[in-house]
């Protein structure tokens, strides 16, 4: 038996720990089980570039747990989307991908594979064993949801998205002491989510945890209203630009500075049309989306909000980078050892699917079908803690 991991897409804080893992569970049950790793997703996998886990990695792996990362790699490749493919040299002409990824699993005697990455990678996974199975060739491939935007169906909650809010917490902590560099200060904090907006909305949450637990001082600047949000903007939510500025101009005369956490996708579709009725054009990425950082919606954001509330300094920081590429928190490392170990099992057993908490299940950890898997699951504006949040900062109406 042969086993293959691969990590795709971008990453998250559960791509290395989720490798360890899996190595790990293989080597308790079977010390010289063969495991290969392919190099930077379905990339390595079309180019056939892999590594060989040895006795080390596996003796070892559990000190993965201590880095975020991939200890493999990562690329965003779409194995149906052919003409990308071939543009960017990981196959010929003529070739498909699908069948030069199947046909390198045969070559290398691969069993089973193990993805991680979200609702894309997965599906194409089921692609390949659909394709291999259409030709007379099993392969099982459990795989592990990964993305810190927490947007697949049906599954309650992505593997490192717990630690991704964390992080972007950790991360306006500091930013945020940028408001007494000058007055009149508006700071946005960009946050990852091009369709949904769990992330930050779970990113202010926790920073707004945070604060709670921290001693102020109003008797100089150091007041905890400075420190505090004062707007929430996701893809969900629509933003009325004016209603929105006279409240924050309230707030700006009052705390001489404010504080918005924004999701890198919301307004996306106001600021493309705004774009291309400048006669501007916009990038489409491999996967048919438009490129955010030509969006660039901080920076759009920042101009429609600075003349309106009399900022007289805009800054703008972006997380993702940041709280993406970490390494797991406990609450994070718990789920990850669980869904390995079943992943684990599942496999052995002959089950294909991707294991995640099921909410079609009452969010039991589960292997589900991968005809049940996909993107685009918006966040729940409706969620007590997050109307409770936006209350308390007086943004109403939403």
């Amino acid at each position: 038996m042969k086993i293959g991991l691969l990590t795709a897409g971008g990453l998250a804080p559960c791509l290395s720990a989720s490798i360890g893992n899996l190595i790990g569970k293989y080597y308790d049950i079977s010390p010289d089980i063969e495991i290969i790793g392919y190099l930077n997703g379905y990339k390595g996998l079309l180019m056939g570039n892999s590594i060989q886990i040895n006795e080390n990695v596996k003796k070892n792996a559990v000190i993965l747990n201590t880095f975020g990362g991939s200890p493999i790699g990562n690329s965003r490749v779409k194995l149906t989307n052919i003409k990308d493919c071939i543009n960017k040299g990981y196959i010929k002409n003529g070739e498909i991908p699908l069948e030069v990824a199947s046909r390198q699993l045969l070559d290398d005697g691969v069993n089973i594979l193990h993805t991680i990455g979200g609702d894309d990678t997965n599906t194409m996974a089921a692609e390949l064993s659909k394709h291999l199975a259409d030709n007379g060739h099993d392969l099982i491939v459990v795989g592990l949801p990964k993305t810190v935007d927490n947007d697949v169906y049906p599954i309650h909650q992505s593997l490192g998205a717990w630690t991704a809010a964390e992080q972007g917490a950790i991360f306006f902590n500091n930013i945020v002491n940028e408001n007494t560099t000058s007055s009149r200060q508006l700071i946005i904090h960009e946050v990852m989510g091009r369709n949904c907006g769990w992330l930050t909305a779970a990113t202010a949450y926790e920073y707004r945890q945070k604060l709670n637990n921290r001693i102020f001082l109003p008797d100089i600047l150091v007041s905890k209203d400075r420190w505090d949000i004062d707007a929430v903007y996701i893809p969900e939510m629509t933003v009325d630009i004016p209603l929105e500025s006279k409240r924050l101009k309230k707030i700006m005369d009052k705390k001489d500075s404010v504080n918005i956490f924004l999701s890198e996708g919301a307004g996306a579709d106001s600021i493309v049309r705004d774009m291309k009725s400048k006669g501007l054009e916009i990038e489409i990425d491999s996967f048919g989306h438009y490129r955010l950082d030509q969006i660039n919606p901080g920076k759009w954001f920042g101009e429609q909000f600075a003349n309106m509330i009399g900022a007289e300094k805009v800054l703008i920081q972006k997380s993702g980078y940041f709280a993406r590429s970490a390494a797991p928190n406990q609450k994070d490392l718990e789920l990850i050892k669980k869904s390995a170990l079943l992943a684990v099992e599942c496999a052995l057993n002959g089950t294909s699917g991707v294991i995640g908490l099921d909410e079609d299940s009452n969010n039991e950890l589960k292997c589900i079908d991968f005809v049940k898997i996909k993107g685009g699951k918006p966040f729940n504006i409706k969620n007590e803690w997050f109307t409770a949040m936006l209350r308390n900062i007086g943004q109403i109406g939403y």
